[in-house]
């Protein structure tokens, strides 16, 4: 996607040919700065650390990690630990687990001498999986769009409210539920996105406003309680929402607030869809609600906020009483039966286990070892 004209992707190898690149996410809006990875433990700190995030992202970013491993020690033990380094640094999107997985099972049958070479060979073929992947989101959710300016009168705007940041940052490029936006945005369709802030961390305020704003699409910030008043007054068409973990059974993890978000919907007749590649699917999951594990981040996301001050200067401040204690659960997790569709590269599909299955066959053996 562009930034004010000049494409950019999340993440990219060097153009010394083994270091890897990543915008600092932590950093934005504010500031637009590069991260230069260069060990397996830096990658691993990028995700732990969410100078990366998004499950897509997360587990490219552990591919390239497991490369840079592989230049440092391409042994036996070195693949282990890499592994076991990486696993360890977010629990609750499954592309960590699929990408190290599929790491694992392209350099362990093969001589350590040539694990380097492959390793970054595998990971490149991830990283461009992810952005054809999501080119899929983008080309199938368009249909539902178009479908909604049929309804319309000609020129009338479609509205599309989204939560947290599920676009080209949190993937390799064009995004899951940004992606149709996206490409209905250069069809030059009139539509418009209402950013749910999401907080604690703000992505959707400082991540989906940042990138849609550069590319150019119109967008509205909203505090995350507004989204239910805008759906009764009949100002949102669609929501549209990513996802860190698909259960089998069609439950969606992700983003803290998405359920509220699908109540909201379902009371109000919007259609809720949630945009997911394929890699995102948990078919060893029977359940989301009961077996999806929830990560819970540290106390200072919730009581301190960092911003720009009228005079330039970034600064973090508390919004908490000293004393009072917080709960910060990440992830919550959207029951099947309110969730319209989901939108992936081979179609939009039923969220229940028949359709997941019909349309990923090859992703249910390997998630079930």
């Amino acid at each position: 996607m562009k930034v004010d004209g000049k494409h950019f992707r999340s993440i990219w190898r060097e153009r010394d040919g083994w270091s890897v690149g990543a915008i600092d996410q932590r950093r934005l809006p504010h500031e637009f700065i590069v991260a230069k990875l260069t060990s397996c433990e830096d990658a691993a700190v990028a995700i732990r650390d969410m100078l990366v995030r998004g499950a897509p992202l997360i587990g490219a970013t552990a591919a390239y990690g497991m490369a840079l491993a592989m230049r440092e020690d391409p042994s036996d033990g070195g693949l282990r630990r890499a592994y076991e380094t990486l696993i360890v640094t977010r629990p609750t999107a499954i592309n960590l687990k699929w990408a190290l997985d599929e790491m694992r099972v392209a350099l362990a049958p093969i001589d350590p001498l040539e694990r380097a070479e492959a390793a970054y060979a595998r990971a490149d073929e991830i990283v461009e999986q992810d952005v054809e992947i999501n080119r899929g989101i983008a080309d199938n959710g368009l249909k539902l769009i178009e479908a909604i300016v049929a309804g319309k009168k000609p020129g009338e705007t479609v509205n599309v409210l989204t939560h947290c940041n599920a676009g080209w940052l949190a993937t390799v490029d064009w995004g899951t539920a940004t992606a149709p936006i996206y490409l209905a945005h250069e069809r030059g369709i009139r539509i418009h996105v209402w950013v749910d802030e999401t907080r604690p961390r703000n992505q959707g305020a400082s991540l989906t406003a940042w990138e849609l704003g550069r590319h150019g699409v119109a967008h509205t910030v909203i505090p995350d309680n507004t989204g239910g008043h805008l759906m009764q007054h009949g100002m949102v068409d669609l929501a549209i929402v990513g996802t860190d973990r698909v259960a089998a059974n069609g439950d969606v993890c992700n983003k803290i607030g998405t359920y509220l978000k699908a109540l909201a919907a379902h009371d109000n007749n919007v259609p809720f869809y949630v945009a997911l590649p394929s890699p995102t699917i948990d078919f060893a999951v029977n359940d989301g609600i009961r077996d999806i594990p929830i990560e819970q981040r540290s106390g200072t996301e919730v009581t301190d906020m960092t911003g720009r001050t009228a005079d330039g200067r970034l600064e973090t401040v508390r919004i908490v009483p000293e004393g009072s204690p917080v709960a910060n659960y990440a992830f919550d997790v959207t029951p099947a039966r309110l969730v319209t569709g989901l939108i992936t590269e081979r179609g939009v599909l039923k969220p229940d286990r028949a359709s997941l299955a019909a349309a990923f066959p090859e992703r249910i053996a390997p998630a079930a070892e």
